[in-house]
């Protein structure tokens, strides 16, 4: 696939969902066109995570600088946001960003394949979405990442079930760490 543009415009389907259990999920951005045009990407828990923080704030903006004339945002169906095959990704996605066009009242969702050498040009993919979809997408993102491991309170990261070390608790060991505290 590399060194493509693809254009998904408008896309009918569009969610981020996981497969596997919490400590070893596999992120996935999944989105498609028609019922014969579909992607599938990996995508980090942290890139989701932002994803869904930005989408947020961008929705505002763009309600405060073009406010929709009907509050209406042609929102999906909660079945439009669970994970269809293939679950097998295409590309990893290294880098994301979203922009707006003004005239056809759409947002578009722009993400670029890692770049594994600087021989071949990286895959991007354009996902031209409705407001609607993209606020159904970040609420959705959100629980989908909460659904994962606990966050040790201290340190931020996600607890093991087996139990790690917490470098922010204020241990006595070696190294300066103790366990994350359970909660």
């Amino acid at each position: 696939m590399a060194g493509k543009v693809l254009d998904f415009h408008p896309v009918t389907r569009i969610t981020i969902g996981t497969v596997g259990s919490p400590g070893e999920r596999t992120f996935l951005l999944q989105a498609e066109k028609s019922l014969t045009n579909k992607i599938t990407l990996k995508i980090e828990k942290e890139q989701a995570r932002v994803l869904a923080a930005s989408l947020i704030e961008f929705l505002d903006d763009l309600e405060e600088k073009y406010p929709q004339k009907l509050n209406t945002y042609n929102r999906p169906l909660n079945s439009d946001l669970m994970l269809s095959e293939p679950m097998e990704p295409d590309f990893a996605i290294g880098q994301i960003g979203l922009g707006y066009d003004e005239e056809n009242d759409m947002i578009v969702l722009v993400v670029q394949e890692i770049q594994v050498d600087e021989i071949d040009e990286p895959t991007t993919v354009r996902f031209w979405t409705t407001r609607g979809q993209m606020n159904a997408l970040s609420e959705h993102t959100l629980v989908v990442v909460k659904q994962g491991r606990p966050l040790c309170p201290l340190c931020n990261t996600p607890k093991n079930p087996t139990g790690q070390f917490c470098p922010r608790s204020n241990g006595h060991e070696s190294l300066g760490s103790t366990p994350c505290p359970t909660i």
